[in-house]
């Protein structure tokens, strides 16, 4: 299952020095971050929206990922960041983030945030009346969206037709400005993501005849990635099984790390679908979308450090059980009780012959292991050898990270790109 590599990977994995020299500074597991490729992603989604002639706003999944690098790229590149908490907004403004690029999503926020955020100006997505009454109680100009609940959706987020109506006709916003709606959707149908949308358009007529000012529908994130290649996938899917995972592992499903139409692609589908591009152009309504993941595509990597090497037999067949320096919650599909696919590569390069190897985390739990499906290394691995898993900026390295065992949690390294075809390296301020 090799993962896609991009020119500054095999600037690094080429290297002969400058991936062992972070390790030793870092004296631990670490995650790599180039937000470069951050600015370039979003970038392509630009592209899209204007080759369908639609205004369209792009804001940062901050939940993705906490790197203040990130938030930084998105400042430079013209895009906004989606926040949760007041953390959140706090470190948005932090990295350059201006307020009334903000959008706040959530359920029940806390006063703090809700005054925050209309004090920045920032876009609020309004959860559910009770939150709307609170807002307006503050007494301050304040700009909202009204988050919608999907038809035949049994999501705990989102406001039902009757509960709208009572936003729009029922209650006096005083100075909240109403500008449109939001909703969010599980999975990665475009059709049915376009579909929503469109029949929003009939809502945002209807509440500007009733004099709200609504321009902007936001579809939120789900935008997917494509990790590895169809042929590589098509092969997993249809013959892993527990002969492949260390201890017979069975797992009942898993993200999808192929997909044909990944991330703006994903965008021109959902924007094609039904001429959805032309009905906002028409109509005068902006299309907001909220990728994370996507944005972090291929924009980051986790290096964990080879401590240990056991020898295990399946099926009559040798492989290595390796100990790493770090833990599971830093390739969090694990506690979803999934796997994360992707091969990682070992490093440094070296002649060898080809050697199965299952990774395990350096706690004493059974369960905590990095990867449980036997990876084909090109070698055997030694102690002090570093295992480098590919794209994982994306909700993988820090979505879940703990101090378990008081084991520090991985600094991130941020890669910048220098003089000469060189790379340097600092530490990220989050």
């Amino acid at each position: 299952m090799p993962g896609y590599r991009d020119e500054w990977e095999r600037r690094l994995l080429d290297d002969p020095d400058l991936l062992g020299d972070m390790a030793f500074a870092i004296g631990g597991p670490f995650h790599v971050m180039y937000p470069a490729r951050v600015g370039r992603n979003i970038d392509g989604f630009r592209a899209v929206f204007e080759r369908f002639g639609v205004e369209g706003a792009i804001f940062y999944g901050k939940k993705a990922n906490k790197a203040g690098c990130v938030v930084r790229a998105c400042a430079e590149h013209g895009a906004g960041v989606d926040v949760a908490s007041v953390g959140e907004l706090r470190a948005a403004l932090a990295h350059g983030v201006r307020g009334d690029e903000l959008v706040v999503t959530g359920p029940a926020k806390s006063e703090e945030l809700l005054w925050l955020a209309a004090r920045h100006g920032a876009l609020i997505a309004i959860d559910e009346l009770g939150e709307l009454n609170r807002l307006v109680a503050l007494g301050l100009p304040a700009r909202i969206l009204l988050r919608v609940l999907p038809p035949g959706s049994s999501s705990r987020f989102g406001m039902t037709d009757g509960e709208l109506d009572v936003a729009l006709t029922g209650t006096d916003l005083g100075p909240v400005r109403l500008e449109g709606f939001s909703f969010h959707l599980s999975g990665y149908d475009p059709v049915a993501r376009s579909e929503m949308a469109a029949a929003l358009v009939d809502r945002c007529r209807a509440a500007r005849a009733l004099g709200h000012p609504v321009f902007t529908i936001s579809i939120g994130g789900g935008f997917a990635v494509d990790y590895v290649p169809a042929d590589a996938w098509r092969a997993f899917t249809e013959h892993a099984g527990p002969h492949w995972f260390h201890a017979g592992k069975r797992f009942d499903s898993y993200y999808p790390y192929h997909c044909p139409t990944p991330g703006p692609a994903m965008l021109a589908a959902v924007l094609e679908h039904g001429e959805l591009g032309a009905l906002l152009r028409d109509n005068g309504i902006r299309l907001a979308i909220e990728p994370g993941r996507a944005l972090l595509d291929r924009a980051g990597s986790t290096v964990f450090r080879v401590q240990g090497a056991k020898t295990r037999t399946a099926h009559d067949n040798p492989y290595q059980l390796l100990t790493v320096d770090g833990t599971s919650l830093s390739l969090s599909e694990q506690w979803f009780d999934s796997e994360y696919l992707p091969d990682p590569v070992l490093w440094p390069t070296r002649p060898g012959d080809p050697t199965p190897a299952a990774v395990g985390a350096a706690t004493c739990l059974e369960s905590d292991l990095l990867s449980w499906r036997r990876i084909p290394l090109p070698r055997a691995a030694e102690p002090g050898d570093l295992l480098v898993y590919p794209n994982t900026a994306g909700y993988q390295m820090d979505s879940n990270e703990s101090p378990f065992h008081q084991l520090p949690i991985p600094p991130k390294v941020v890669l910048h790109d220098a003089p000469g075809g060189r790379l340097r390296w600092t530490l990220d301020a989050e």
